[in-house]
């Protein structure tokens, strides 16, 4: 295992990682009913053939929108698709106080990476209790030209405006496993939150991952002690 004591950079991902996957099926089900509501409605199909579409995209091409923007590039807006499949209720995500906390008291610049939108990362953080602590910190799939994790030039683009170096003293956490595969995230430190999304093959990518996590702010007290013990070493 990777020494946590010299982690100086963190990039996070947004659902399921900035937020409970527990959370997941409620908040971003409304986000995946949407994005079918919304196929159907610009390819003119029926719900059920939007779904299949919408599902094989995002297994073929890492997101739906990336797949609708390659195979109907005339018919799609990304930034109409956006904010409509944005447009949801964020009632169900609660105050991460603890998460809120080891945020504040950990000696690390953090940040956050989504394949969504800065808008709707913004609202989730918002909710949670955090959104202050990732102003002017947030790259979305916009900031990455519409190249979704794992590109890695999403993440060198990440790297670069942040200057972010991409080795052992950046901690990078996903909630799909296949975004660790990045070259970009070659020499970091990789952590999983372990959740039981079908796209995750674990047997797959399990050679990536370093740490497997289910409490984010567990692991980064876990991070933020050993930081303190190595300083009064």
């Amino acid at each position: 295992m990777m020494d946590l004591k010299n982690i100086k950079y963190i990039i996070l991902d947004m659902d399921g990682c900035c937020y409970h996957p527990k959370y997941l099926k409620t908040l971003f089900g409304q986000v995946s009913s949407r994005m079918t509501d919304f196929i159907s409605l610009k390819l003119e199909i029926e719900k059920t053939k939007a779904k299949k579409i919408q599902q094989e995209y995002f297994y073929k091409y890492d997101t739906s929108l990336n797949g609708l923007m390659k195979n109907y590039p005339k018919l799609i807006d990304p930034y109409e698709f956006l904010k409509y499949v944005h447009n949801i209720n964020y009632d169900c995500l609660e105050k991460d106080i603890a998460l809120r906390e080891e945020l504040l008291k950990l000696d690390v610049k953090t940040y956050c990476a989504t394949n969504g939108s800065k808008e709707h990362a913004i609202n989730c953080m918002k909710k949670i209790g955090i959104d202050d602590l990732f102003e002017g910190k947030i790259m979305d799939i916009v900031d990455f030209n519409f190249k979704p994790k794992p590109n890695p030039e999403s993440l060198y683009l990440m790297c670069k405006k942040f200057q972010i170096p991409t080795n052992q003293e950046t901690l990078y956490i996903e909630d799909i496993a296949k975004n660790l595969s990045s070259e970009a995230a070659k020499d970091m430190v990789k952590v999983w939150f372990t959740n039981d999304q079908p796209i995750n093959d674990i047997d797959k990518y399990k050679h990536l991952i370093q740490y497997k996590i289910d409490n984010l702010a567990l692991f980064l007290k876990k991070i933020r002690l050993l930081k303190e013990e190595k300083y009064y070493e």
